[in-house]
């Protein structure tokens, strides 16, 4: 639900990879095109979009100005919109949420109105085997019931297909159908339709650790968890009947952008604070008062890549994230573990601040915050760039500017997994940026006219971590 497009220099480094016509002057337009934000439209938001955005949805939650105050204390400027001129900073978080309800892709596209197309046919419980090719051109699908029934699959012609099945599945189908690596392929035994090595590889990924302290006064979210069952009882009977109260947020409404180290041009660690926290498998709120701000690493250098287990089309795909491979990004953590405990021991925090919960006090050296680091880090769902978009002669790619998969005819690829890096943000907005954007390209529509948005850059970054 958290909308974070991410940095500007993101898109301009996409441009610069080789995605012609993806920079961020050029998706600005787009994020716009998608957007209605409860604040109106400016220069950066969108006021007439399907995708409902808003802000400060708990008004009356003390810790969230706290945790601001902190950060500021701690020298971090605030910031009006991290999504708009200046990211960098502390600020509210956007959340895609409308009438207390979240605002999904699916909620905000496939409107009762769109679903009464009659060029539109959406299929449920329908498990797609792999794309259907003659020579080298895609005229279909091949498809099954997801319960198998004994019936042999179905094929579905199609004049183009769009795979848009994210970042695990859309390699993962493209090398069931044939599309990849021909040794990979050849080994577990799909006949191959077209060599393409990049296919599942370039992974990249968000990997995020949660920093908790005890809180000393009694106003977090534990009174909102299975301890207190009234509670939660009465939570639900507020959302069902007026769509208001606790149900109504993420509980996620501020955060922040920033750069780990002097150096970094633009933000690299991200903060998330939630005035609760869990359990280490961040499933139930623990037992007592506490708080939780969640730090992660935006660019990570490290590569991982998804191949298949087998030829079987229901076998899951190997996945392997290859976190904290390099030096850098074992750094790059390492820092953002410790400029997260400084923000915590700000004054701002000392009338509510108790012990520290995870990582302890005890946990100060290097080689101690790497060891917690490695037991308590866990992923932020956020894997892209497994199909990359860039130049045919790049072959560390796997579609070109226009989606189309080099070297194959009817065959495009539209979600995260041809975003040629991963962005300094949540995936959501950026996604379904990606998608307006490629639809314009598809229905063979001139872009949307560049928006040259003025961007803000720290005066001493090259000198200075903040």
């Amino acid at each position: 639900m958290i909308y974070n497009r991410g940095h500007a220099l993101d898109y301009d480094d996409w441009q610069q990879a080789g995605a012609d016509g993806w920079s961020y002057a050029d998706c600005l337009p787009y994020f716009k095109k998608a957007q209605t934000h409860s604040l109106g439209a400016d220069e950066y938001r969108g006021g007439d979009g399907p995708l409902n955005v808003t802000r400060r949805l708990q008004r009356d939650q003390p810790l969230y100005q706290v945790f601001l105050d902190a950060a500021m204390q701690a020298g971090y400027p605030f910031t009006d919109d991290v999504n708009g001129y200046q990211q960098e900073g502390v600020g509210w978080l956007d959340h895609t949420i409308h009438n207390g309800q979240r605002c999904s892709a699916s909620a905000a596209y496939l409107t009762d109105s769109v679903l009464a197309r009659e060029n539109l046919s959406v299929v449920t419980d329908t498990f797609v085997n792999k794309v259907v090719f003659e020579g080298k051109k895609a005229v279909g699908i091949e498809t099954e019931p997801i319960k198998a029934d004994g019936n042999p699959p179905t094929q579905i012609r199609a004049k183009e297909v769009i795979l848009s099945s994210g970042a695990i599945n859309s390699p993962q189908l493209l090398m069931l159908s044939g599309v990849g690596d021909a040794e990979h392929l050849k080994k577990v035994g799909t006949p191959l339709v077209h060599h393409l090595p990049a296919v599942g590889q370039n992974m990249e990924e968000h990997l995020g650790v949660y920093l908790h302290v005890a809180c000393k006064k009694p106003v977090t979210l534990y009174h909102a968890t299975p301890h207190f069952p009234h509670k939660m009882v009465w939570m639900g009977i507020q959302w069902l009947v007026s769509k208001t109260g606790m149900g109504t947020s993420s509980h996620i409404e501020v955060g922040g952008f920033f750069r780990s180290a002097p150096g970094k041009r633009h933000p690299d660690l991200k903060w998330q604070f939630l005035p609760g926290a869990s359990d280490e498998n961040r499933q139930l709120l623990r037992d007592g008062h506490a708080m939780m701000l969640h730090c992660t690493p935006l660019r990570a250098t490290s590569r991982g890549y998804i191949k298949l287990r087998s030829a079987n089309p229901r076998d899951s795909p190997v996945i392997q994230p290859n976190y904290l491979a390099t030096e850098t990004d074992r750094v790059d953590m390492r820092n953002g573990v410790r400029l997260t405990r400084e923000v915590l021991k700000q004054r701002a925090f000392y009338e509510y601040r108790g012990e520290a919960i995870s990582p302890t006090d005890e946990v100060q050296s290097d080689a101690e915050i790497d060891a917690w680091i490695r037991r308590y880090a866990s992923t932020d769902y956020h894997p892209s760039s497994t199909n990359r978009m860039g130049k045919e002669a790049d072959k560390g790619t796997v579609v070109d500017a226009q989606t189309r998969v080099h070297g194959l005819e009817g065959l495009r690829v539209v979600d995260a997994s041809i975003m040629p890096n991963n962005v300094s943000g949540n995936l959501n907005a950026p996604t379904i940026m990606l998608a307006e954007k490629a639809a314009d390209i598809i229905l063979g529509k001139p872009p949307l006219p560049k928006l040259d948005a003025p961007v803000y850059a720290a005066k001493n970054w090259e000198t200075s971590q903040r």
